[in-house]
């Protein structure tokens, strides 16, 4: 479809609020899902980001890659379990873990975003101490009702973040592209939910925007029904949601970390369709939005 000049100078002038409001403040991006599969999803996200750039926006993004950690152990003969959206991590898995999301998928982001003229640099939770952090454990409850704590392995949850390091690379231009790698007081690899580190990110930065790129349009009181897609979600709702199994299996993750990013500092938070073109974009830019943005309050 072909649009008019002047359609075209519309949209940029229908932009311009959102550009303004958004100028100088750093934008946390959770990139993962099938915009990390799909080749010509990652182009325009890979635009998007560098569109947020030149209009003055400060981009930091935290990939996950989960797939891609699931395929390179199907290679060696290992199943993945999951409990509560988070992978039981054993020491093979962890080591696997990183050599994917390190070695592989952030260097092929920092490629990417490199031939497109930006300065961007690819971190792990090792580099400067990013990110520190320990053992994380989650629980589930019996048929008899009863919490039992599970120990999930080298799976970890952050304890700092070194927001000098990111500052100062924002300072000077670059985009800091992080893997969710952290390191323990013991010197162990954790892997740790990208979800949970862009939240953490985004409040220590005191981001003004968290976004969560997923498979799905958003948040629905009954997923089964798309007439009850909800568009904005205060955080006491969002609890409930949890709490009643409204939100579960890997959304648990996406909206605890709205939620941590929220608490931590961050001023809102927006979980959106990562299949949906240029849809950074779309949610910063335009007066629709997309997506669900969670809120502290309405």
């Amino acid at each position: 479809m072909k649009f008019s000049a002047e359609v075209k100078a519309s949209i940029l002038v229908d932009a311009l609020p959102y550009i303004q409001n958004f100028y100088g403040e750093t934008i946390i991006i959770k990139y993962g899902g099938n915009a990390m599969i799909n080749d010509d999803l990652k182009n325009k996200v890979m635009h998007d980001i560098v569109l947020m750039k030149y209009v003055g926006i400060r981009p930091i993004i935290i990939h996950g890659g989960g797939p891609d950690i699931t395929n390179y152990l199907k290679k060696i003969g290992k199943t993945s379990k999951f409990i509560n959206g988070l992978r039981v991590t054993d020491r093979e898995t962890a080591e696997i873990a990183e050599m994917v999301l390190v070695g592989k998928i952030n260097s092929e982001i920092v490629s990417r975003l490199n031939s497109l003229n930006l300065k961007a640099v690819g971190l792990s939770g090792k580099d400067a101490n990013l990110i520190t952090a320990s053992q994380k454990h989650t629980s589930v409850k019996n048929k008899n009702g009863t919490i039992e704590k599970i120990d999930i392995g080298f799976v970890g949850e952050v304890k700092t973040i070194n927001t000098t390091l990111l500052n100062d690379l924002l300072d000077r231009d670059y985009v800091p592209v992080i893997a969710p790698i952290g390191v323990g007081a013991d010197n162990a690899s954790y892997n740790i939910n990208a979800d949970y580190v862009a939240a953490e990110v985004a409040g220590a930065m005191r981001a003004k925007k968290l976004l969560l790129l997923t498979d799905i349009e958003g948040i629905y009181r009954d997923y089964t029904d798309k007439n009850t897609f909800i568009s904005t979600l205060n955080k006491s709702e969002a609890q409930k949601m949890i709490n009643n199994g409204c939100i579960n299996g890997g959304m648990i993750p996406k909206v605890e970390a709205c939620l941590r990013a929220l608490d931590k500092g961050a001023q809102k938070t927006s979980i959106i369709d990562g299949r949906q073109a240029h849809s950074l974009i779309l949610e910063l830019f335009t007066s629709q939005g997309i997506g669900t943005e969670v809120v502290n309050a309405n």
